[in-house]
């Protein structure tokens, strides 16, 4: 409310906030609302990095040419708990929760999921921009139209709705004063473990975007490559 006083607070951030978390903003930590920029300006992106893009044959691509090696063996659908002793290594990076990693000893950390409604429309456009977000209507929190971002030429366009959930796959670390109490307990006994390293969004109960989790994989790296 300091930012944009309480009409403005009213209209964009206190109901999108219940929607996506349910619970309202007071209830969580202040780095949730301040991820969203407040402009004075005309700038109408999300974010104020000077450098934004995507990869140019989309991520799709991208993923199949880092995973295209002889010494990378991609298992889907498979619980890591159901392989792990035939696994021989010297370091482990995991990137799944950390709760279910130690069992669930103290406890189940709370997450928010979503559930992506898919439509293919027979128009070219269905909005005038990327992303438009619904802060006080319908159940969905926003909808996503893709042909804007990869600025393909087709006659029918394909859009997602976003509705979030409070069980699911978890996408979300709940970032409450309880949530970060549990997670510091996981920490710590994650921190004793020489071997294994705890990377990520559900690993590090944190609110990364994609540029930050790329950074922290890299910073990762960099560590083991120069201490091995």
């Amino acid at each position: 409310m300091s930012q944009v006083g309480e009409y403005f607070y009213e209209k964009f951030f206190k109901n999108y906030t219940y929607k996506q978390w349910g619970v309202y903003p007071e209830e969580l930590s202040p780095e949730v609302t301040r991820r969203i920029p407040v402009r004075f300006n005309t700038d109408d992106r999300y974010f104020s990095d000077k450098y934004q893009g995507l990869p140019t044959e989309g991520y799709t691509k991208l993923f199949e040419r880092l995973l295209n090696h002889n010494n990378i063996t991609v298992l889907q659908n498979t619980d890591y708990k159901n392989i792990i002793e035939d696994v021989r290594f010297d370091r482990l990076i995991y990137t799944g929760p950390i709760d279910y990693f130690f069992d669930y000893k103290y406890g189940k950390l709370p997450y928010r999921s979503l559930h992506f409604e898919f439509e293919t429309l027979n128009r070219e456009f269905f909005q005038e921009v990327a992303v438009v977000n619904y802060p006080n209507d319908y159940d969905f929190t926003r909808i996503t139209e893709f042909k804007h971002m990869t600025l393909q030429r087709h006659p029918k366009t394909t859009i997602i709705r976003e509705y979030p959930r409070p069980e699911g796959e978890p996408y979300y670390p709940m970032p409450t004063a309880e949530g970060t109490e549990m997670y510091q307990k996981y920490q710590e006994e994650a921190s004793a473990l020489k071997s294994v390293f705890f990377l990520g969004r559900l690993a590090e109960y944190r609110y990364y975007n994609m540029d930050q989790v790329v950074k922290r994989a890299l910073e990762l790296f960099n560590m083991l490559a120069n201490e091995y």
